[in-house]
């Protein structure tokens, strides 16, 4: 094995790595938002809000994430909706992860004991009271185990949009194995540690919010 030769992929792969961290950002953020609207829906008293909700929920767990993308890159334009590469990805991972991680929020707010909501109750706050300093603070201590895991599977599928023509870092690395497959063993290699290294400090950040997040509670 060529060190230098090595070396010289590295730039194309680091474009890559940039682009799959700027939609990595930008998806996490379409999932948590989706992922709370969607939780607090699931719970609320009106059966058309969770029917609905439910039939997104299901859906998008149900079908494929690539199927997904697909449907949005190359369908939509069939109706007159052109979204680019990167908008595409976007929205098919937030929907994808939002869906699971409304289930995260749903069950950590399940989880919290009844008789905390009573308490509160008793001392006379408001709804949004009893949510805000109650029953969220410590659903959020719980969800965080989970959404880590989510932000690194959801990293992990950003490599699916190299198959929409998004330049990211699984692109890149198939671009090059195409004009030089003699160095598929470096490439491979190369996207491997690349992949890690973007997804262990994602491990890192969750864990040091969950030990932050249990101070005082266990």
């Amino acid at each position: 094995m060529n060190m230098s030769e090595t070396m010289q992929l590295i730039p194309f792969l680091l474009k890559g790595a940039a682009t799959t961290l700027q939609v990595t950002a930008l998806s996490v953020l379409v999932a948590f938002t989706v992922s709370f609207a969607a939780g607090f829906c699931r719970l609320s008293k009106w059966f058309w809000v969770r029917g609905i909700i439910s039939a997104y929920v299901e859906i998008f767990r149900g079908t494929s994430l690539l199927v997904q993308m697909f449907w949005l890159f190359f369908a939509l334009p069939l109706l007159g909706i052109e979204l680019s590469p990167i908008l595409a990805g976007v929205i098919a991972l937030g929907l994808n992860y939002g869906a699971y991680g409304s289930e995260v929020v749903r069950s950590a707010i399940l989880a919290v004991p009844k008789g905390q909501m009573e308490a509160s109750i008793a001392l006379n706050m408001s709804p949004w009271q009893r949510m805000r300093r109650i029953i969220l603070p410590q659903a959020t201590v719980m969800m965080l185990p989970s959404f880590g895991n989510l932000m690194v599977e959801l990293l992990k599928g950003t490599s699916l949009l190299s198959l929409i023509t998004l330049a990211d870092l699984t692109f890149q690395g198939m671009l090059l194995r195409t004009f030089d497959s003699s160095r598929t063993f470096q490439i491979f290699g190369l996207m491997l540690v690349m992949y890690f290294l973007m997804a262990y400090p994602l491990t890192l950040a969750m864990r040091w919010l969950e030990r932050r997040a249990s101070i005082g509670r266990v």
